[in-house]
């Protein structure tokens, strides 16, 4: 089933829940109402929004995630359900993964992320082939750092030799920030939804960041992003905006291959969550990786 991506933006809204659903009102006007079980991500940026703690439990009992945001439209934390029985099991698993399938995991990762740039970029250009002859070269844990060779190449050829890919930096990188902050929270409620806890990598191991495992799972995932900001900048647009945010939020049910099959982005997702489970359970030695599609 493709879960919904709610935004609550604009002033006065009022978030309760009724029948299974949760309603949207505006004074005394009911302006939305959407069921629970079709929501994955419920992304809240406006200061004045208010809800009570019943709100919060039900979306995450119904299996959502919930990302508050601050006065600057950044989020500034993320709610994840975590229901899943067989959790336990599968955190010991993963508590337990060897570093050799931790760097074997880390390669398989870094060479579908380099394939992925590559696709978004021309096919026969230079840099494309660059980058495919470079994913080829990804050893174990990439000791060599493939991913930061790709990235010295990609960047320039995505936009101009001008751009530095920088959080902080000037735009599109807060289209990319967005763009990034609604894939990765769809990523890390996989996570949780497959029992697996978000703080446990494979690679990404910065001691502030509560995310580490979804870090690692985002990166095949970047180019879908990429390749949407790229054409929002050639069309002129650079701020995080109301149209922009519509755009960026609709790659989360782009299509996306996994194993020869195509569907939206967040079934991929799971689908890639889901062979991550079976990695750490010894039952399988690959990734089920995202293909971007034309």
């Amino acid at each position: 089933m493709i879960k919904r991506t709610i935004e609550i933006s604009g002033r006065g809204n009022h978030l309760y829940i009724s029948q299974g659903s949760l309603g949207i009102r505006q004074g005394r006007q009911i302006v939305a109402s959407i069921p629970l079980e079709d929501i994955g991500l419920l992304i809240l940026d406006a200061p004045d929004t208010t809800y009570t703690h019943h709100v919060l439990w039900e979306v995450l009992a119904a299996g959502g995630a919930i990302i508050p945001c601050g006065r600057d439209h950044h989020p500034a934390g993320l709610f994840l359900p975590q229901n899943n029985t067989l959790q336990t099991q599968r955190l010991i698993s993963q508590a337990k993964a060897p570093l050799p399938l931790r760097k074997r995991l880390w390669k398989q990762l870094v060479q579908s992320k380099v394939r992925n740039q590559a696709r978004v970029l021309e096919s026969g250009s230079a840099t494309a082939k660059a980058l495919r002859n470079l994913a080829t070269e990804v050893r174990s844990g990439d000791p060599t750092n493939i991913e930061a060779q790709a990235a010295r190449k990609y960047w320039p050829a995505l936009f101009d030799d001008s751009f530095r890919r920088n959080p902080d930096g000037a735009p599109p990188n807060g289209l990319l920030n967005y763009g990034y902050m609604a894939v990765r929270a769809t990523v890390a409620r996989a996570i949780c939804g497959a029992g697996l806890h978000p703080s446990l990598a494979l690679h990404h191991h910065n001691r502030n960041n509560a995310f580490c495992l979804a870090d690692d799972l985002i990166e095949p995932l970047r180019p879908l992003v990429d390749r949407e900001v790229r054409r929002l900048w050639r069309e002129g647009h650079k701020e995080v905006d109301r149209e922009t945010k519509t755009a960026l939020l609709s790659q989360l049910t782009a299509e996306i291959e996994v194993a020869a099959v195509r569907g939206p982005l967040m079934v991929a997702i799971e689908r890639m969550t889901a062979s991550l489970v079976r990695c750490y359970a010894g039952e399988q030695k690959d990734l089920e990786l995202p293909i971007l599609c034309n």
